[in-house]
C-alpha cells in the first residue's frame, strides 16, 4: 500500500496508519516538482537494484575493455556520482528533519491542549468539590435540627407543656 510515497513494509496486505500531519506534510511536498525528483532518487538510490545495476555496470565496464587500467573515466563517473548521491542523501535528510519538524510541532499543539484541557478539569473539580462542601454543611444542619439548642432538644418541649 502506498501512501504519497510511503509504502508499508509488510506489502499491501497490511493498514498502514498514517498521521494525519505526515499525510498533509507529503502533499505540500508533492506540490514541488523539484521534491517529487529528489524523493524518486533517494528512493532508488537507496534500493538493492542500484546496487545490482552498478555491480553490472562497472563489471561490464571493466569486462568489455571501455577503458585500460586504471579506470580514469569510471573514477571521474562514480565521483560525480558520489557527489549527486551525497547531495540527494543530505535531501533526503532534510526530508527527514521535515517531517520530525511536523510530527514534534502537532504532538506541542496536543500538549499545549490537553494541559489546557487538565486546566479546566481541574476547575470544575474544585467547583464540584466547593459544591459537595456546601451540600455537607447544609446537610449537616439540617440533621442538628432547626429546634435543636445547646441545652438540648428536651428544653423547647418542656417551654410549651408547662403552661
Amino acid at each position: 500500500m502506498a501512501v504519497h510515497g510511503f509504502r508499508s513494509r509488510r506489502g499491501s496486505a497490511a493498514k498502514q496508519i498514517v498521521n494525519p500531519a505526515l499525510v498533509e506534510h507529503a502533499r505540500e511536498r508533492a506540490k514541488s516538482v523539484e521534491n517529487r525528483v529528489a524523493d524518486r532518487i533517494t528512493a532508488f538510490s537507496g534500493s538493492m537494484r542500484f546496487v545490482y545495476l552498478h555491480a553490472i555496470w562497472f563489471a561490464c565496464w571493466i569486462g568489455f575493455g571501455v577503458e585500460s587500467y586504471p579506470y580514469g573515466l569510471l573514477t571521474m563517473i562514480v565521483s560525480l556520482e558520489a557527489i549527486f548521491l551525497s547531495t540527494f542523501v543530505l535531501i533526503s535528510q532534510n526530508r527527514a528533519d521535515a517531517k520530525r519538524e511536523v510530527l514534534a510541532d502537532q504532538e506541542w499543539a496536543t500538549v499545549q491542549k490537553e494541559e489546557q484541557e487538565n486546566q479546566e478539569l481541574l476547575d470544575l473539580s474544585r467547583r464540584i468539590l466547593d459544591l459537595t462542601e456546601a451540600v455537607h454543611a447544609i446537610t449537616a444542619g439540617r440533621e442538628r435540627g432547626p429546634t435543636d439548642s445547646p441545652a438540648g432538644p428536651s428544653s423547647s418541649r418542656d417551654d410549651t407543656t408547662s403552661t
